[in-house]
């Protein structure tokens, strides 16, 4: 496995299989062998390279996925604190900010005498793995307490320990002022601490303090861990992407959650970037923490583009390793990003990321270029984009559609619409180069949105629904679910408008009603799969669960359709959602039905940050305004929702044609432009 490579134990899944029932309390999160371990209630702490994953009670046992990793190794799997011989008692464990976690425990401290505990215990525990514990005490005496810290490791790999299959603790040695282990490949940490310890133990892995906490005098000690491999040594956490890759961008308004929001996900997108090892200018996103941190994917693409109100850099970065990835040539087939298979739920089989990926990129390309990227980016990339549509105009089959996985997969009704996207996009682009090609690639789509209409459309007495699929005997897959909001996303041309859709007027009316109706809206976002539609299941992740991205997709589509009503539903249920995961949006969580009193069931192997959902936070807030983009035509327009479903809302601190961009709606549902380049024309 690469290093920073997580790759399911499933070669389709992009997920562990299903985990079992585990139990609370310290050592939660233990499987059995060869079980992949729980990460729901885990706290995760993300620097890329560098990961710590803390239970609440923030002891660290070894058990389950526990521990502090970089570069795809965990570095430390034990750290349990003892004071006076005895585990605090744990009272709080949360995140602050993407990459650190703090922990709060008490102690009756010996000498004690009434019930209330006269020590408190903080830590706080970095993403590269430094930890500060502060043991404060009440006592009216200073007290002399023995301090213990239990450490071990095992240097296993992140997919080892995913697997369920980590491997044995390694011994350790005393080094300096603290503990050294070596794994059989060469690859070794180091812990060093401060204050230096009275005493260590290297066969048990303990080092040991006499600390005399008093009265406005804590005793604080301080956890540096420091790993080497392959002959380099590097803290973790090395090697940060630097510069300004991301906007500061801030929200306010009337609903309270919407500042707090956007910083937790704009934070979670800075500690999801990593960089190209080949090309260290470049930097992209991981899919997310802890399953998905390999090379680069269509997740990171799609991520990107929905940041591009926070600047056009990481879309470029991002287009640019993706271009990197085709195959030599000059042929048909080096048009296609390469890409690994993942699973596409109960109905059909495993999708191709990297189809996923090439219908992508000229969209996102044309995308950023409306928002202002810069034209040395747009004529390095536009040969690539300019590729991946002759891989489409070639990988159509003989209806016109194109299968996934090409050449012989199902026609999914979701790769139709990412393939339109493409071709109307692509031709806007193409235009706006002075390139060739332009109507052709009109006129291809519009021959599509013919098709489609008549080929995956399925007439009822209701009103009709889309088609999930037609197999390759043409048998067609009736299964609605989230999948469809991809139909509404049409993309931005020229002045900024929406493109055409692959719907007609009527059919997307019938769609929003839909993706509004309780089969699919779970109160908290839609279903990956409709709850009545064979083969659902809440914790099906393509098959029921709630992925955080398309409720934001479907959002974003609505508004642009009109259809305000059905917008503004999915907006709140999905900002409540937010709400209960403390506002930092996990990838997915469960299609359960939403009760009043209860909060969404978290998903007990979503990616928590992951760069969609995270990315989905910017995505809402921009369709909230309408922000409407054509730098090149050097002017924006604002289509807010009229309704203001949150009230009055703000956004500064964006970037639009390469200068800061700021702009309200009221609670009339009026937008404003309140900062923009100059010479930028406004409009509404």
């Amino acid at each position: 496995m690469a290093p920073s490579t997580v790759q399911a134990p499933g070669p389709a899944t992009g997920h562990p299989p299903r985990p079992g029932a585990t139990p609370t309390g310290p050592g939660a999160g233990a499987a059995r062998p060869g079980e992949p371990p729980t990460v729901h209630d885990t706290l995760v702490g993300v620097a890329l390279p560098a990961l710590a994953l803390s239970p609440r009670h923030g002891q660290l046992t070894g058990a389950g996925i526990e521990g502090v990793f970089n570069d795809g190794r965990r570095l430390l799997a034990r750290c349990v604190l003892r004071v006076a011989g005895r585990e605090p008692v744990p009272l709080r464990g949360r995140a602050d900010g993407a990459d650190r976690a703090e922990f709060l425990g008490v102690l009756r401290a010996p000498g004690d005498l009434g019930p209330d505990p006269s020590l408190v215990v903080e830590r706080t525990r970095e993403a590269d793995g430094t930890e500060r514990i502060t043991l404060r005490s009440s006592a009216p005496r200073p007290v002399r307490i023995p301090v213990e810290l239990a450490l071990g490791t095992d240097l296993a790999d992140l997919g080892a320990v995913a697997a369920g299959r980590p491997g044995p603790e390694l011994p350790a040695s005393v080094h300096g002022t603290g503990l050294r282990w070596t794994a059989p490949d060469g690859t070794a940490v180091a812990v060093s601490a401060d204050p230096a310890p009275s005493d260590a133990l290297a066969a048990a892995g303990l080092l040991r303090w006499d600390a005399e906490p008093a009265p406005g005098a804590p005793f604080v000690l301080t956890l540096r861990v420091r790993g080497e491999r392959a002959g380099r040594s590097h803290a973790p956490g090395g090697g940060r992407p630097g510069g300004h890759v991301l906007a500061d961008p801030v929200a306010e308004g009337d609903d309270p959650r919407l500042g707090p929001l956007l910083r937790a996900c704009v934070a979670d997108l800075r500690a999801l970037l990593r960089r190209d090892p080949a090309h260290p200018a470049d930097v992209h996103l991981a899919a997310g923490v802890p399953w998905r941190m390999g090379p680069v994917t269509a997740e990171a693409l799609w991520a990107a583009r929905m940041a591009l109100p926070l600047g056009t850099r990481l879309a470029a970065t991002t287009l640019r390793a993706l271009a990197r990835t085709r195959p030599p040539g000059q042929g048909f087939e080096s048009g296609r990003i390469p890409g690994p298979l993942r699973d596409a739920g109960p109905l059909l089989p495993p999708r191709c990321t990297g189809v996923e990926a090439t219908l992508a990129f000229p969209a996102v390309l044309a995308e950023a270029h409306r928002w202002g990227l810069p034209e040395q980016d747009l004529a390095e990339l536009l040969p690539a984009a300019e590729r991946c549509l002759d891989w489409l105009r070639g990988a159509a089959d003989a209806h016109g559609f194109v299968p996934d996985p090409w050449p012989a997969g199902p026609v999914r009704a979701e790769t139709q619409a990412h393939a339109h996207r493409a071709a109307v996009l692509g031709a806007d682009l193409l235009d706006a180069c002075g390139r060739p090609g332009g109507e052709a690639w009109r006129e291809w789509a519009r021959a599509l949105r013919e098709r489609f209409r008549t080929r995956f459309w399925q007439d009822d007495p209701a009103g009709g629904r889309p088609l999930l699929a037609r197999l390759p005997d043409g048998r067609p897959l009736p299964h609605l679910g989230g999948w469809a909001a991809h139909l509404l996303d049409t993309g931005l041309t020229a002045a900024g408008n929406t493109a055409p859709g692959l719907l007609d007027k009527g059919q997307t009316e019938r769609l929003a009603r839909l993706l509004a109706a309780p089969a699919l809206d779970s109160g908290w976002g839609l279903r990956g799969l409709g709850e009545k539609e064979p083969g659902y299941s809440p914790f099906g992740h393509r098959s029921g669960a709630v992925r955080v991205h398309e409720t934001a997709v479907a959002v974003a589509g609505l508004a642009a359709a009109g259809h305000e009503r059905e917008a503004a539903a999915l907006l709140r249920g999905l900002l409540d959602a937010a709400e209960a995961f403390d506002l930092r949006l996990p990838e997915m969580y469960a299609g359960e039905r939403r009760t009043p009193g209860a909060p969404p069931v978290p998903h007990p192997a979503a990616c928590r940050p992951a760069a969609v959902a995270a990315a989905s936070g910017v995505h809402l807030l921009a369709a909230v305004l309408g922000i409407r983009p054509d730098a090149p035509g050097r002017s924006v327009a604002l289509h807010p929702l009229r309704s203001s479903p949150l009230g009055e809302v703000r956004l500064s601190g964006l970037v639009l044609a390469g200068a800061p961009f700021a702009a309200r709606v009221g609670r009339l549902g009026l937008g404003m432009v309140e900062e923009a380049a100059p010479g930028l024309q406004l409009g509404v």
